[in-house]
Parts: structure tokens; C-alpha cells; sequence
């Protein structure tokens, strides 16, 4: 049964940047081979399920696992625009130096810092000086193509 939107997908997944870098598993084997299990040592690496088409995953994934079956082995290109798109000056915003300082307790904000914004999105802090700091919003994955390892474990 070929896979269609609406259906529940379980599989598994190794996420790669052009360079062939490792970003994101299912697999705790190639987590582990990768160095991502101790940046992440509370995850668990397990298949993953998703209803194709309920946004769940980024779009060009959605698009490459429409017509796959349960035991197809594949691999997807994703360019960016169907993944976390381009890099944008509109996710960089500006905050008073002293303001974000009080909001973090009083500690000067350092460059290559991450925030987090009240609506859960994580921000990088570019740039700091006396009057103003500078925090990159854009998704880590900006502006990559990206290429996933799939493979179909059940389609439901």
C-alpha cells in the first residue's frame, strides 16, 4: 500500500547537511557514532510516526514520502524552501542592552548564547554591545539542503 496524505507513517530517519554531517536520527547508533547522544543524553532515539500532510514534518518530507510503502528504503533531497527556508534579516531582532540584562537577571548577554523567545523559538545572540543586542531567529537549518535517510516501517 503506497503511502498517501492522511496516512500514519512509522519510520525511521538519519538527517544529513551537504557536507554530510549528521543532525538528526532516529537511530541511537548513528546518534551515538555522530556525537549527537551527548549533546542529547535524555532523548530517546525511536522511530518516529507522523500523519502525512498534518504538518508535522517539515514540507519536502511530507512530499517525499507520498507514494513510499512500509519496508521501502529511501533518500530524500530537500532543498530549503520546502525545508526551513532562507536565512532572513525580518528573524534578527534587536533588544536594549540593559532591558534583555534585567530579563536575564541581571548577566550581560554573551555572543553564540542562545535565547529562548516567550513563544518557544530559540534565538542566537550575534551581537552585543553597550546600547544594543542582536538575536539571529532564524531556524538552525536555514538556508540548508537537506538529505534524509528513510526508511518505512509501517503505514496505517
Amino acid at each position: 500500500m503506497s503511502i498517501t496524505t492522511g496516512d500514519s507513517v512509522t519510520l525511521e530517519y538519519t538527517g544529513k547537511l551537504d557536507d554530510g554531517t549528521v543532525f538528526d536520527t532516529s537511530k541511537e547508533s548513528v546518534a551515538e557514532d555522530a556525537g549527537l547522544a551527548d549533546a542529547q543524553p535524555d532523548r530517546e532515539y525511536t522511530p518516529l510516526t507522523v500523519e502525512v500532510g498534518g504538518g508535522q514534518v517539515i514540507e519536502g518530507m511530507e512530499e517525499g514520502l507520498v507514494g513510499l510503502e512500509a519496508g521501502e528504503t529511501e533518500t530524500l533531497t530537500i532543498p530549503p524552501e520546502k525545508a526551513y527556508g532562507e536565512p532572513s534579516e525580518e528573524n534578527i531582532e534587536e533588544f536594549d542592552t540593559d532591558e534583555l540584562s534585567e530579563m536575564l537577571g541581571g548577566q550581560l548577554p554573551e555572543e553564540g548564547a542562545y535565547l529562548e523567545a516567550q513563544d518557544g523559538s530559540q534565538g542566537e545572540i550575534i551581537h552585543v554591545d553597550e546600547d544594543v543586542v542582536r538575536v539571529d531567529f532564524n531556524p538552525q537549518l536555514a538556508g540548508e539542503t537537506l538529505t534524509f535517510e528513510v526508511e518505512i516501517i509501517e503505514v496505517n
